[in-house]
């Protein structure tokens, strides 16, 4: 029995562990909120009531500070910005290892519909689209890694109509994802399965 008491002890910590490795703020107080969750336990079937004590405490900070993230309201608010902005170019450039695992290397120019999603007016999120005709061809559909948690994204696919008025566009649609972590966001987003013909995803305004 002492044994089992010891492994709930080293996967807590493990869990902990893991907690700090997230850079998004809500995933690591989920996780962490596990981890100690496992931890209060422990102490408790080994009888050390401070780790016990400290950790609920930890609970109950972590429950405080993920029920006032799902109540708090966040403002978004889109940035239409030029090819040649020069913060979409620094943008760029500092993303440019995370894009091109996914995206590949990215190429705008004159025409496409650039915008940034601005999140509690943080620059959360880029999207970059090239028309093809009643069509959006998705170039860039990217949110930086604190803030994936589709909210991000999903703000630019609910509100489409109002943000691209240029012309009667019909559907967006981008090529296969390159990453399967990619993938499985494009079935989220509401995206059909990739054509065999044209290796393209659609999904309609």
């Amino acid at each position: 029995m002492e044994i089992f008491f010891e492994w709930i002890g080293y996967i807590a910590s493990f869990i902990i562990l893991v907690s700090l490795l997230m850079r998004s703020i809500k995933r690591l107080r989920v996780i962490n909120l596990v981890g100690a969750t496992l931890f209060a336990i422990y102490g408790y079937l080994i009888g050390a009531y401070p780790v016990l004590i400290m950790n609920a405490g930890i609970v109950l900070i972590n429950i405080y500070y993920l029920v006032t993230m799902l109540k708090s309201e966040e403002y978004f608010e889109i940035l239409r910005v030029k090819h040649y902005n020069n913060y979409l170019t620094a943008f760029l450039r500092h993303h440019k290892k995370a894009l091109s695992q996914t995206f590949g290397n990215i190429h705008v120019q004159e025409g496409d519909q650039i915008v940034f999603i601005l999140r509690n007016m943080f620059p959360a999120g880029l999207f970059i689209a090239r028309p093809e005709g009643d069509r959006l061809h998705i170039l860039v559909d990217y949110a930086v890694e604190a803030y994936r948690d589709f909210k991000t994204s999903a703000h630019i696919y609910k509100h489409a109509h109002d943000i691209f008025t240029d012309r009667p566009y019909k559907a967006f649609v981008t090529d296969v994802a390159k990453h399967p972590v990619h993938a499985r966001y494009l079935r989220k987003m509401g995206f059909e399965p990739c054509a065999v013909e044209d290796g393209r995803c659609t999904r309609s305004f």
